[in-house]
């Protein structure tokens, strides 16, 4: 497997006013003359990181990775209305035209494949190839797995995380459950249950010895943002109908694709990942036996390097 890139740090940088009041934070790091590749953060909400820049060799690639609304240091109102995935879409459309860019290679994880898969699926003439990681496609089924089923496996997490709703609402989607309670006016309850939202989500995240700590969730600021964007995207299923990336995937006929799945996500299980490839002729998919969800889990980062490289010929 190919190991990570040196750091690097970005030689541009700015902001985008996408209208709404919204502020688009961007970055341009490697070879500003060479292959542009796009990085979709996961979450949503998690925004971009350091690491995503060193899987890209940055003599052969221009990398751009950006802050979704809402997220990182993207600015905006937190009125949630004009934050959806259609949003998102346009907004990686505005980027790609005030960066001057023909086409670009994108790669996405977890959410960020989602939004990656969407995107390619709306507009595959500006996309050269797709790397997908720890694959999800956000439907209904697997936002119910992720909230209900996969507590199965982790059984007084999950009865903590269920009791951080009302009775009465448990039997429901859990997602819209938490929203409502993430954007009470009353922070004492907003803020608790960030945490217990946060708290479900390093869980089933972090599948043993040698997972990477979900330190990011520590912060109170970030875990309250987080939450609201992660509950508020599942509630509506990400404004997608239930299996259309899937039903979708002919119209990435002709475009190369490489998807990386570890063998032991919970997060996300395994089944998307083949489902997808299944139906998208000629992808590649790779399957990291010791990792989970985490990009930071054994293996995965240098399975998204050679997937990157499989790609970069």
């Amino acid at each position: 497997m190919r190991r990570m890139f040196p750091p690097i740090e970005p030689h541009a940088s700015g902001q985008l006013a996408l209208g709404d009041g919204f502020l688009l934070s961007w970055e341009a790091c490697g070879n500003p003359a060479g292959r542009t590749a796009l990085v979709l953060h996961g979450g949503p909400g998690s925004g971009r990181s350091e690491r995503a820049r060193r899987w890209f060799d940055p003599d052969r690639f221009r990398v751009i990775l950006f802050d979704q609304r809402g997220a990182g240091r993207s600015a905006g109102p937190e009125d949630l209305a004009a934050n959806t995935t259609p949003h998102l879409i346009a907004d990686i459309e505005a980027l790609r035209r005030h960066l001057d860019v023909e086409n670009w290679l994108v790669l996405g994880g977890s959410w960020g494949a989602t939004l990656a898969l969407a995107y390619a699926q709306q507009h595959p003439e500006r996309v050269t190839g797709l790397v997908l990681h720890a694959v999800a496609t956000t439907t209904r089924r697997e936002i119910d797995w992720i909230t209900r089923g996969v507590g199965r496996l982790f059984p007084r997490e999950w009865e903590r995380f269920a009791a951080g709703v009302p009775a009465a609402e448990r039997e429901g989607c859990l997602a819209a459950a938490y929203n409502r309670r993430l954007l009470h006016p009353d922070p004492a309850v907003h803020h608790q249950a960030a945490r217990d939202w946060c708290d479900w989500e390093a869980a089933i995240l972090d599948i043993g010895p040698g997972s990477a700590a979900q330190n990011r969730f520590d912060e109170p600021a970030f875990r309250l943002r987080f939450a609201r964007l992660v509950t508020h995207y599942w509630r509506h299923a990400a404004w997608l109908e239930e299996d259309a990336l899937l039903q979708g995937m002919p119209k990435l006929a002709g475009i190369p694709g490489q998807l990386v799945h570890g063998r032991l996500d919970l997060g996300s299980p395994l089944a998307t990942a083949w489902q997808l490839h299944r139906a998208w002729p000629g992808s590649r998919l790779t399957v990291v036996e010791p990792a989970g969800h985490d990009s930071r889990d054994p293996g995965m980062a240098e399975a998204i390097c050679a997937a990157v490289a499989a790609l970069a010929g």
